[in-house]
């Protein structure tokens, strides 16, 4: 793939996290039966980073799960005669807790949907919210962020790859040309 442009550098996805983290807090009015699960595999570094930040800024940090989505995608059969499981992890019971579901990019938000249904299978919050670093339009479904890092409209013919140190030894956001 071939790099068009940094959308977003180290020190942009910090701010956008923070801000997010401040968001958070002010709609839910503190972090009284809040919790963040992160959708595998960006997700899932974001959510801690929020907890981080949102323990910073209260002095006590939000429950932090992690959650596999594999088995609930729509075009399962469409990636692999034998998909990669690496499951859920999830040490908490999510009945009437608000659940704030983190992702790097929603596109077409069919991600969210299968995580709305693999959420639902263990349980049943009070709420669910999503949060994503990336809104990059097109959207099939329903489904809108609650909290966004960043607004990038872009083509169909675009990706965007969100880089984290985690995941991918480097921190950026990136758009390329597929």
């Amino acid at each position: 793939m071939e790099y068009k442009a940094t959308l977003m550098t180290a020190e942009d996805i910090g701010r956008a996290l923070k801000r997010i983290s401040h968001q958070i807090i002010e709609k839910n009015h503190g972090l009284n039966n809040l919790c963040l699960i992160g959708i595998r595999t960006r997700g899932v570094p974001l959510a801690r980073r929020l907890a981080e930040n949102i323990e910073a800024i209260e002095g006590v940090a939000p429950l932090v799960g992690e959650l596999d989505i594999t088995l609930y995608r729509d075009d399962l059969s469409r990636i692999a005669e034998t998909p990669a499981v690496k499951g859920s992890n999830i040490d908490f019971s999510i009945e009437d807790m608000t659940v704030v579901l983190v992702d790097d990019v929603i596109y077409t938000s069919r991600t969210a949907r299968a995580a709305l249904e693999a959420i639902m299978k263990l349980g049943r919050p009070a709420k669910v919210q999503l949060c994503v670093l990336v809104d990059r339009g097109h959207t099939e479904l329903p489904i809108r962020p609650n909290f966004v890092g960043k607004n990038i409209p872009t083509s169909v013919d675009e990706v965007v790859a969100v880089r984290l140190r985690e995941t991918d030894d480097e921190e950026c956001v990136k758009i390329c040309i597929k």
